[in-house]
């Protein structure tokens, strides 16, 4: 390919025309063999292949001088075609890509570094890193660092720099800058799940072992129930469990669930007919206010029943005995909106944030003597986000709190 630039195209052009102007307007004919050998030198500088014999004419080195010219500008277009294709292939990767030459001046830098590198706050922190980490990269290594922005939000970045050479001299140095928050954060999810479910499964099997074996050697027959019957809740505390990490297994896994017209009205009265029990034996009345004309949404059933459900034990659990929970639904704009209210202990400022997470809790030890499990809101988040829909929190330590989950309304299909 050639390398030539558009400016050496133009200069050579110029340069031919102003020899040409000369030649005719001297008239001189010993000019005319100087402008054919000047010809052929302007050609060769054009980076084509000197011609087999001499122009004998200066038509002749016009003829070649003007193929040359013609290869010479398709190969600059070729390669500024292909510059714009790696531009455009770099800015679309996810990753801060960033190039300077051998004299420390930027050359190339896709969209994410100029985000990064003109940012505010926590990016300017990052830019004065990723500087630094040029500046240092010795010729012919890689240098790497993972920085750590506390935020907020927080954020986990890994710089690697390289520098860039032909074998024979250095070219540049480039910085590659792979912001990891994400997948630090699944990661961390992923530790926090494992420890937490040994631990919710590993304390009642220790409970259970003890009690058997006490059990065991009992010998008056009161005792012996009062074991018998906690032994009973054991196994039914890890029944819950594994249910609900089945549950949860399985709305993660149906990503794009059935999509069936379904009644909000419906869906709402049979949660609250799940939940009626356990409220009325800690005296809470469970208050409906359906949506009015009823209203439905493209979903599956079982998962939205499922969602509501735990949003109205979630609230029957901690609410005080003898007070209400609310579960209202209406329409507003395109969506539906069913909230479930409770005047109940509240939620700290502190923990708003984290109590989707499975297996979070607010207060372990209430949560624990409630039979809570701690994955009721993370399957709630989940069947939000399978729907398109999202769940909110809004709460005041001792006055309660409001789950407000909303999804989108069924298409009105044109008669």
């Amino acid at each position: 390919m050639l390398h030539v630039s558009v400016p050496e195209v133009v200069i050579t052009a110029v340069a031919v025309a102003l020899a040409l102007w000369l030649v005719f307007i001297i008239g001189d004919r010993r000019g005319t063999r100087a402008l054919r050998q000047r010809i052929a030198a302007l050609t060769s500088r054009l980076g084509a292949d000197p011609p087999a014999r001499e122009p004998k004419s200066v038509e002749e080195g016009l003829a070649y001088l003007e193929r040359a010219t013609d290869s010479a500008v398709e190969a600059v277009h070729e390669a500024s075609s292909e510059t714009i294709r790696i531009r455009r292939a770099l800015d679309a990767l996810p990753q801060a890509v960033l190039i300077r030459d051998e004299h420390g001046e930027t050359v190339f830098s896709n969209q994410n570094a100029l985000a990064l590198m003109s940012g505010r706050h926590g990016d300017a922190l990052a830019a004065q890193a990723v500087e630094e980490l040029l500046e240092s990269t010795p010729i012919g290594a890689t240098e790497e660092r993972t920085l750590e922005l506390y935020g907020p939000p927080r954020r986990t970045l890994v710089v690697r720099t390289e520098s860039i050479d032909s074998g024979s001299r250095v070219l540049g140095v480039m910085a590659v800058i792979d912001d990891v928050s994400e997948r630090r954060r699944l990661e961390g999810i992923r530790r926090d799940f494992v420890a937490n479910v040994s631990h919710e499964l590993k304390t009642p099997m220790g409970a259970l072992g003890l009690l058997a074996e006490t059990l065991l050697a009992e010998t008056e027959p009161q005792v012996a129930q009062r074991l018998a019957q906690r032994i009973h809740t054991e196994a039914f505390r890890i029944s819950r469990v594994i249910d609900d990490l089945l549950d949860l297994s399985r709305i993660e896994n149906e990503e794009s669930p059935p999509r069936e017209p379904v009644l909000v009205n419906l869906v709402m009265a049979e949660a609250a007919e799940r939940v009626r029990a356990p409220a009325e034996q800690l005296h809470i009345q469970v208050v409906l206010d359906e949506p009015d004309p009823p209203v439905a949404v493209l979903g599956d059933r079982r998962q939205l029943t499922s969602a509501i459900y735990n949003l109205l034990e979630n609230a029957v659990k901690f609410s005080n005995m003898g007070s209400q929970v609310v579960c209202s639904g209406r329409a507003e704009n395109d969506e539906v909106l069913i909230t479930v209210t409770d005047r109940g202990a509240g939620i700290p400022t502190r923990d708003l944030e984290r109590i989707f997470e499975r297996f979070y809790r607010v207060d372990q030890g209430r949560s624990r003597s409630t039979g809570g499990t701690g994955l009721g809101l993370a399957i709630v988040r989940h069947v939000a986000a399978n729907h398109r829909g999202s769940v909110h929190v809004e709460s005041r330590e001792g006055e309660g709190s409001t789950f407000t989950f909303r999804l989108p309304l069924q298409p009105r299909s044109d008669a």
